[in-house]
């Protein structure tokens, strides 16, 4: 006898199995029960960014992981500069989350991601790819200024969200067409945001910054250690420690 389309759904539906909850949904529902036995804080970096790690390094913190995630970084029609960095930190980090919900080494961890945007008024240069698109985004900035906004995104083990947007003011001097043909060569803005590093030969290029540097090289570190510390990583505490083994 043929059944009726939604009977046959209803009996397929049926015979499904419950849904298994992964290995972090497991572990934040032990550590909400006995939170005296949680095991203890670690951190994943949601990016493979050599610069970001590098300014973690420098407040002493070293990420127990890093998960590097793969989203389309691609503006949506009419999407203002601040929401798109906004969207792609929370997107970067819940992938990076979900990378790890299972992986019984990290899977409790927080899970910290950043993304990195250079606006001109509503314009964002997105990482050039080709030597056209450097060229073009280094004329634009050129004896103008713009913005740097990175959005912050902080999972906490229990799937909370943290969240912060910096944003810094860059001014550039007028650039030359000898300056930007040699910083092309240099080949330093391969990818970079807007084109170009300020921790490098584009410092140069600096006439003023109003906001965060670090935030400029990729990750506002005055928010992101507070933003740690408040989820209670013992960020000073390694800092007084380091003063201690200090050889004289």
């Amino acid at each position: 006898m043929n059944l009726p389309k939604t009977a046959l759904f209803n009996v397929l539906r049926r015979t499904e199995g419950p849904r298994r909850e992964t290995l972090r949904q497991e572990r934040a529902r032990e550590r909400a029960a006995n939170p005296d036995d949680a095991p203890g804080r670690k951190l994943v970096l949601a990016s493979g960014s050599p610069r970001r790690l590098m300014l973690l390094s420098q407040v002493g913190l070293t990420p127990d992981a890093v998960r590097p995630s793969s989203v389309d970084e691609t503006p949506r029609k009419a999407e203002m500069p601040r929401a798109l960095a906004a969207r792609l930190a929370r997107a970067k980090a819940e992938a990076a989350r979900d990378q790890i919900a299972n992986d019984a080494e990290v899977a409790h961890a927080y899970v910290l991601a950043a993304d990195t945007v250079v606006s001109v008024g509503r314009r964002v240069l997105m990482k050039p790819q080709y030597v056209e698109e450097a060229v073009a985004a280094l004329q634009l900035l050129s004896g103008r200024a713009h913005r740097v906004l990175t959005g912050i995104c902080l999972i906490t083990p229990d799937d909370r969200y943290r969240t912060k947007m910096v944003d810094t003011r860059v001014r550039f001097k007028h650039l030359s067409r000898a300056e930007i043909e040699a910083y092309i060569a240099s080949r330093e803005w391969r990818g970079k945001a807007g084109g170009y590093a300020i921790q490098g030969l584009a410092g140069s290029f600096v006439q003023r910054i109003n906001g965060s540097y670090t935030n400029v090289v990729g990750l506002p570190l005055t928010e992101v250690t507070q933003m740690i510390v408040a989820e209670g990583f013992p960020v000073h505490y390694a800092w007084a420690r380091a003063a201690e083994i200090e050889p004289e």
